[in-house]
């Protein structure tokens, strides 16, 4: 099957000139090279493929991947998980805390009809973890995260890692899956070194540690730290952005979606205003300089932006966009510019294809 199999696209014009902007738009063809390139890695490396998507959050895309070779998939909110259970994908590994008792409810629901597993740092959300397996009537697989370098969730120390797996094992409604990290970026030989040394200790005190997962795109081509993974999660390569540009982990050729726009004011000679903000671009600076950049304009950047406005800079241009022109901007981080729209629109080249309906749009619960 095509990609274009996987996507339910509505007619929405031909051309960039019949869509109302601003609208992020996709370039199919390099979704489909990004994709096959990673799986082509993820097979040679005989890592499972676990794609993130949060960055995404369309079930075709997800279903594409799928069929392109990945294991399951990674969601980050149960929201997102109902989504894509809904259309049928059921190997799932939900990547952030589940702690309260409406989404304890929400996580037995979505154990009775996937093999959804999950992950926990502290002994404290193992009860209600717990309860969601006894509801469910299956052990879940739980994955004991480690802070391995990025300072964020996560046990802090393989002794840690230990303790917490035991406390998994020996309770009712739970197995213990295995180990999970995200790497911080340039940390993967301490966070190998971590890893191992947890995994040596449950495997000593008698646990099977089925999984290793580790993830993050910023690192994804490079080789140390890879040798005791079992399974590698990244989200944002299927579309890149100026950040990964940034890092050297792709170029610009590699960003399947920017952000089209329109220029609506043209104030003075060094500034061009395009109706895309921060609602449409995000705030997310990253480290860098702006909110984007026009490739096709020498990279110009938004170097600063409202909610609906955006400020271009068009001081070194030779010749000027006019008012009315449409502007395509890469944006810093593609994961939220996603999340910020109802729809994306589906491009091969300059063609439109169609729009497809983000379905996890905003799930974040």
């Amino acid at each position: 099957m095509a990609i274009t199999d996987y996507l339910k696209l509505r007619p929405i014009g031909n051309k960039l000139e019949d869509l109302e902007t601003p609208v992020p738009i996709i370039d199919i063809d390099v979704v489909e090279r990004n994709v096959t390139r990673w799986q082509a890695r993820c097979n040679t490396l005989g890592l499972a493929n676990r794609p993130h998507i949060k960055t995404h959050k369309l079930v075709g895309l997800a279903q594409y991947q799928i069929a392109q070779g990945a294991k399951g998939i990674t969601v980050q909110k149960l929201g997102e998980a109902e989504v894509m259970a809904n259309a049928g994908i059921t190997d799932m590994l939900l990547t952030f805390n589940v702690v309260g008792p409406k989404k304890i409810e929400r996580l037995a629901a979505l154990a009775r009809r996937s093999d959804i597993a999950v992950v926990a740092d502290n002994r404290e959300m193992i009860e209600g973890l717990a309860a969601a397996g006894k509801s469910a009537g299956r052990a879940i697989s739980v994955l004991v995260e480690c802070d391995t370098g990025a300072a964020r969730n996560g046990v802090q120390s393989p002794a840690a890692a230990l303790e917490l797996a035991q406390i998994i094992e020996k309770t009712a409604g739970l197995k213990f899956g295995g180990l999970m990290t995200y790497a911080g970026t340039g940390q993967r030989e301490q966070t190998e070194d971590f890893l191992v040394d947890a995994r040596d200790r449950c495997t000593r005190a008698g646990l099977d540690v089925h999984t290793i997962s580790s993830g993050g795109s910023p690192d994804m081509w490079k080789d140390e730290g890879l040798s005791q993974l079992t399974e590698y999660r990244a989200g944002t390569y299927i579309y890149f952005d100026r950040s990964l540009v940034a890092r050297d982990t792709c170029s610009f050729e590699d960003c399947a979606l920017s952000v089209l726009a329109t220029v609506v004011s043209r104030p003075t000679s060094d500034r061009a205003m395009i109706d895309a903000g921060t609602k449409a671009l995000t705030s997310d600076l990253l480290g860098l300089e702006g909110y984007g950049v026009s490739h096709a304009l020498g990279d110009a950047k938004v170097y600063a932006a409202n909610e609906e406005h955006g400020y271009l800079d068009i001081s070194k241009l030779l010749q000027k966009p006019a008012i009315g022109d449409l502007v395509r901007i890469t944006p810093n981080h593609v994961c939220p510019v996603t999340n910020l729209f109802d729809e994306v629109v589906f491009v091969r080249g300059e063609t439109v294809l169609g729009a497809a309906k983000v379905d996890a749009r905003g799930l974040v619960q």
